[in-house]
């Protein structure tokens, strides 16, 4: 059916006027502003953003500068690594193997400044190292309780790995209570485990949790695997780091024992009710050691120590610390079928790390 011209022309006046009125409505409302970047984040995101915001001014970047070879003059690159700030005055932790052997060490703030390093002292057997620098105060980091971690929390690394300053990576603990291999061959206790990618440069840098706080010292990769990393428990840091402050180096015991594990028949642990079925071979003896005079003698095998089951070469050397010096304390030994129990007095370490 046709609509009349009038009608028709009606409608449209209509039409006009009805998206006239909405166009003046839209231009009287006031426009909403976008969202603000702390909205658009979620609450990881946010977490994540907040610890470094923490710790990020505590995180140098060392560098490493060596002996030029025979016949050349002055210091030759090094590499490189990463550290924090421990303390307002100067004082920088990071890994032993990071300034083994450095002639020279220069030490970036996050804000650029560039210091010399000098080394307080460094542990091998933990892998850990203080160095400070002439500039107060800084800005300093704080170590957690590694004890109160659990897996599967966030774990944030913060370091320089290939010369990046300040690369953040994000993952979780993936496990805790690993050991690791320190290069003088004694065994790292408590190690954490991390998915949070770490790379050459990496090392010596913070692991912290969702409140900013140190849980470990990064310090090394798996090279073939993906996502399997490790860091030094904040705990064990905390304890090397003051006596590197104290004394310049961490005071241990020796016995004086060349020692091999070895397993120990069935029948003698169960005859002697032995708490393992492993223990450690002594295969020699150092002349005028705490063994010799205690009366150990080699084909000796050592169960116990200063009252607890030793089955390997590691626990016993968890048990030769700074506070076992100077002190008699029992050690129970296997000679042949016989089980004897006697006494030794640690010395202190000096020199040589491979002694037990």
């Amino acid at each position: 059916m046709k609509v009349p011209s009038a009608l028709q022309g009606r409608r449209t006046t209509e039409w006009v006027r009805t998206f006239s009125e909405a166009d003046s409505v839209a231009a009287e409302a006031p426009l909403k502003a976008p969202p603000a970047d702390e909205e658009l984040l979620d609450s990881y995101s946010r977490t994540v953003s907040r610890a470094v915001e923490m710790i990020g001014a505590a995180v140098v970047n060392i560098r490493v500068h060596k002996a030029g070879g025979q016949g050349q003059r002055g210091s030759e690159p090094g590499g490189s690594g990463s550290g924090f700030v421990i303390a307002p005055d100067g004082f920088i932790l990071t890994n032993s193997h990071v300034v083994q052997g450095a002639e020279k060490l220069e030490v970036t703030l996050a804000d650029g400044q560039v210091f010399t390093g000098n080394l307080v002292g460094e542990d091998a057997e933990t892998d850990l190292a203080v160095l400070r620098i002439n500039a107060a105060p800084l800005a300093h980091a704080r170590l957690g309780d590694s004890k109160s971690i659990r897996v599967g929390q966030i774990a944030i690394a913060i370091g320089s790995p290939f010369g990046f300053h300040r690369t953040v990576t994000a993952g979780v603990v993936s496990a805790l209570g690993r050991s690791m291999r320190a290069q003088s061959g004694r065994l790292i206790d408590n190690v954490i485990q991390t998915d949070a990618a770490l790379n050459p440069g990496n090392s010596g840098g913070p692991l912290v949790n969702s409140r900013g706080e140190v849980i470990g010292v990064n310090t090394a990769i798996i090279l073939p695997a993906q996502g399997i990393c490790f860091a030094i428990a904040s705990n064990t840091a905390e304890f090397v780091a003051a006596w590197l402050i104290k004394e310049g180096r961490v005071r241990r015991s020796w016995i004086g024992v060349i020692g091999q594990n070895v397993p120990i028949h069935r029948r003698v642990v169960r005859f002697h009710r032995l708490a393992a079925d492993h223990g450690v071979l002594v295969a020699g003896i150092e002349p005028g050691s705490p063994a010799s005079r205690a009366g150990l003698k080699e084909g000796d095998v050592i169960v116990a120590f200063a009252g607890e089951a030793v089955c390997g070469i590691d626990e016993l050397h968890g048990h030769l610390v700074a506070e076992a010096i100077g002190i008699p304390l029992p050690i129970t030994v296997i000679r042949h079928t016989e089980k004897l129990d006697l006494a030794v007095t640690p010395e202190e370490l000096a020199g040589d790390h491979q002694r037990n």
